[in-house]
């Protein structure tokens, strides 16, 4: 029953890499992905750091995140997110600068079946279906971009 899928997708980002690698940690997403409202549990005022962990979702898609890697300076983060009963991977995020103002995210998922319902859940990690999604996090980031560069993120 364990299906194991990768997608990977880049998407281009109008901000120096080191503004726009910040847009995707937990905070920085709370300023532009909708409904994300993500529980922080450690640290408890939610900064970004190694070994930080938070829950999102409830029910039977309530998801653990546990930031296993971060490495601001390369750019890199790498995390581990487990919904109990369905599935668990890997998301990683690399922001390389393209100029002084521009850069190219790879967002990349790693995930695993848990049970059947892990198995339809994967459909969203389909290459056509991961690629749409991602670029719609593209559309929002552009859209919020004046906000989202001034933006303090913890």
């Amino acid at each position: 029953m364990s299906r194991t899928i990768q997608s990977q997708h880049r998407i281009r980002i109008d901000a120096p890499a080191d503004v726009a690698f910040m847009f995707f940690t937990p905070a920085g997403e709370e300023l532009w992905v909708e409904g994300w409202r993500p529980r922080y549990v450690h640290p408890a005022d939610g900064a970004t750091v190694a070994g930080m962990v938070f829950t999102t979702g409830d029910g039977a898609e309530l998801t653990i995140w546990h930031l296993v890697d971060f490495d601001r300076a390369r750019r890199r983060s790498r995390y581990v997110r487990t919904t109990p009963g369905s599935r668990t991977g890997f998301v990683e995020i690399a922001c390389e600068p393209l100029d002084a103002e521009r850069c190219e995210v790879t967002v990349r998922y790693t995930m695993t079946a848990l049970s059947a319902e892990g198995e339809a859940a994967l459909e969203a990690f389909t290459p056509a279906a991961f690629a749409r999604s991602i670029d719609g996090w593209g559309e929002r980031i552009a859209a919020c971009l004046p906000q989202l560069r001034t933006a303090h993120i913890r």
